[in-house]
């Protein structure tokens, strides 16, 4: 199976509700094969709970760490900051991922690595924002979506 976990929740009345992921997107068939999975192997190790619920995280995935960040580079993202800065919080915008560091350089994965928010400030004035990952409370994937050629 090659979905990754992202999230496992216990809801009210017995719910317990997993969230998946793949590359490519989930399809039905992979929570139909993770919730078989889940289900034998709770049984056998006695995890009490009423319904499970499998399902994708959809368009809006949250992002949690450095490896959720690097393979969304490239796409438009809304991340909320831990502090303000210059009186604002929430920012929308394309995320950018820096090189590489060299495979083998201890100093780089000594680093927290450093990405960057392409975001417009005003009207065609693009910047940049960077931060790492422990400078945010709360990251998720912002796609526009296209229904019927309106766009958000």
């Amino acid at each position: 199976m090659d979905v990754e976990l992202v999230d496992v929740e216990r809801a009210a009345l017995g719910l317990l509700r997993v969230t998946i992921d793949r590359v490519g997107g989930v399809r039905i068939e992979d929570c139909e094969q993770v919730s078989r999975q889940l289900s034998r192997v709770y049984e056998v190790e006695n995890i009490d709970y009423k319904r499970l619920e499998v399902g994708s995280p959809g368009v809006d995935r949250p992002l949690r760490n450095e490896a959720e960040f690097r393979r969304f580079a490239g796409e438009r993202i809304e991340i909320k900051l831990r502090e303000a800065l210059d009186g604002r919080k929430v920012f929308s915008g394309t995320l950018t991922v820096p090189e590489e560091a060299p495979a083998g350089d201890a100093a780089a994965a000594m680093h927290k690595t450093v990405f960057g928010l392409e975001f417009e400030a005003k009207k065609n004035d693009v910047q940049v924002l960077n931060f790492t990952v422990e400078d945010i409370e709360r990251a998720k994937l912002d796609p526009v979506l296209d229904f019927k050629g309106k766009k958000r």
